[in-house]
């Protein structure tokens, strides 16, 4: 299992209008959300995350406005370099930041996973759109949509509904797109793999969600993982279903055939249910995750089910996390909202101490085949074997759950540990114990007081910790100059910035590139000696064409980021 964090939530403003997180824009003195998940990076990867989950970097309509979340998809190779839409950074800032943030990540051994809105679009003028191109001025930006696009509507699409998974769901939202009956035949789809790889290749991003795959033909899906730098990437679907069976015939079906995992609705749906209802039973077998644990993206609640009344997990929160962050699953997605303090976010839940110990559970202890050893109306306790650890096998793992407001409970139950073995508590809230001579374990679970859900044990084998291993990696970002796009051709003459990377002192950036543009490393007017900064910061990437005229280019950097 991997452990990410879904790095951003919702929220309600007094007007109860629902508002993604603060920005610039509209909360002076807060900071772009690119920059505020860069500082926590390193935080982030000691404590034991694998990756963060962005939201859509696109710009949306309404530009950096409080309800932009990106899922209004305006223009999507506009990722805040733009002035469109009222504003050139998107919600959650601009394309520079956005690459630091992958760099930074990277060089602290996390991964990024990108939000990928394919549905449909929302801003234009009867289903046309128009996009800036890279002089700022002329209307040539790329990806240029017209009513064929689009699925048929009165004033807008003129095509029929594309196939799609499940027609009844498939709710209209701005202009929908249509790949299968796009006209001209293929128009849509070619566009989308392009703006694919170009996103990609340009963010230097690792993976994606892609949203709503209900309402998208799953043939064209599949092409979109298959295609150019995404063949290499891993992604999940969100197929909003709590069946099981469901999510498992559209993840292992033709043409998917198991390629892109999926969000674990049945798993939240059980949380819920156990957690609100302070129930446990409904933990048991109810998950696909339990059906296919290498395809299930768990998580306990996300930005839609959050603010999603009857949807939420509105108490006992805690033990949701304790379920999701020991069982065996592919991914674990700790949403955001719950994490952070309201410090960083107004509003926000302030688990982090929490969560950040059951992720170092997980990553040390949360390894291997799941056995449930009891479950009765209010206790669930599993274990997990500790086969396929990281290095070698792991010492396994037991945990307990009580869901019971009053009432402590002493279990004795079956483990794996073996007869006389020393066991300890990683949460901090038992005293060590010892298996009996039939490997039994006996302990004394708390209640779950106020419904706090701090009413969880996770015991292991003695003296087993371990720090948390990460490998800290270099990043490669492509730049992209066309008249249609963000960035311009380069020009003869001198060096002209095109970019910002942020760069760590006394390394070096490298270049590649055909032969026909020169490009360096800027500071000011100055190119860096060596390519090779002297101090940590921002510095710009310059080019130039080595011709009379202009020239478009493909610019690979390959750089490390610098400390935040």
């Amino acid at each position: 299992m991997t452990v990410s964090l879904i790095g951003w939530g919702r929220f309600f403003d007094k007007n109860g209008n629902r508002i993604t997180v603060p920005a610039p824009s509209t909360d002076p003195g807060k900071p772009w959300l690119w920059d505020l998940l860069a500082t926590e990076a390193e935080n982030l990867a000691s404590v034991g995350f694998d990756r963060i989950q962005l939201p859509p970097a696109s710009k949306a309509q309404g530009g950096d406005g409080a309800g932009c979340d990106g899922y209004g998809i305006y223009d999507p190779r506009d990722l805040g370099t733009k002035n469109q839409q009222w504003s050139i950074p998107t919600r959650y800032g601009t394309a520079d930041s956005l690459r630091r943030l992958v760099a930074v990540a990277h060089r602290c051994g996390l991964a990024i996973d990108l939000d990928i809105v394919l549905h449909q679009l929302i801003g234009g003028e009867n289903a046309t759109y128009r996009y800036l191109g890279a002089d700022g001025k002329s209307m040539n930006g790329r990806g240029t949509m017209h009513p064929g696009c689009f699925v048929r509507t009165p004033g807008g699409g003129t095509q029929p509904r594309d196939d799609v998974p499940v027609p009844a769901d498939d709710f209209a939202f701005g202009d929908e797109k249509v790949y299968q009956h796009s006209n001209p035949a293929r128009y849509t789809v070619e566009d989308a793999l392009e703006y694919g790889d170009w996103l990609f290749r340009t963010s230097g991003a690792d993976g994606g969600r892609i949203d709503d795959v209900k309402g998208l033909w799953a043939p064209f899906v599949a092409e979109f993982m298959g295609h150019g730098s995404m063949a290499s990437k891993p992604f999940y679907g969100e197929y909003f279903d709590g069946n099981p069976a469901s999510l498992n015939w559209w993840a292992t079906s033709a043409p998917i055939n198991g390629r892109c995992a999926v969000a674990d609705f049945t798993m939240h749906f059980a949380i819920e249910n156990a957690c609100n209802n302070r129930t446990a039973p409904t933990l048991n077998g109810a998950t696909y995750a339990q059906w296919n644990s290498g395809l299930s993206y768990g998580f306990v609640d996300n930005p839609d089910t959050d603010t999603s009344p009857g949807e939420q997990v509105i108490g006992s929160k805690m033990l949701g996390y304790a379920y999701l962050l020991t069982v065996n699953c592919k991914q674990a997605l700790v949403y955001g909202k719950d994490y952070f303090p309201g410090s960083v976010w107004p509003g926000a839940r302030g688990l982090k101490p929490l969560i950040d110990n059951l992720v170092y559970i997980n990553r040390t202890f949360a390894y291997g085949g799941q056995t449930t050893r009891w479950v009765d109306g209010s206790v669930f306790v599993i274990e997990r074997d500790g086969n396929g650890g990281p290095v070698g096998n792991s010492p396994g793992l037991l945990t307990a759950l009580n869901f019971d407001t009053y009432n402590i409970r002493r279990i004795t139950c079956a483990t794996s540990f073996g007869s006389n073995v020393q066991l300890h508590d990683y949460t901090g809230r038992h005293p060590d114990i010892w298996t009996d001579w039939q490997g039994n374990a006996t302990f004394t679970l708390p209640a779950n007081a106020y419904g706090s859900g701090q009413s969880y044990l996770c015991f292991s084998r003695a003296f087993s910790d371990k720090p948390i291993a990460r490998t800290s990696q270099r990043t490669t970002q492509v730049l992209f100059g066309a008249p249609d796009l963000d960035i311009p051709p380069a020009s003869p003459g001198p060096l002209k910035s095109i970019a910002l990377i942020w760069v760590e002192k006394n390394t070096t950036v490298t270049f590649a590139a055909n032969n026909k543009i020169e490009a360096a490393l800027l500071e000011g007017a100055m190119q860096v000696p060596g390519n090779k900064p002297a101090k940590t910061g921002w510095y710009e990437i310059g080019v130039s064409s080595r011709s009379a005229s202009t020239v478009a280019f493909e610019l690979s950097v390959t750089y490390a980021a610098g400390q935040m």
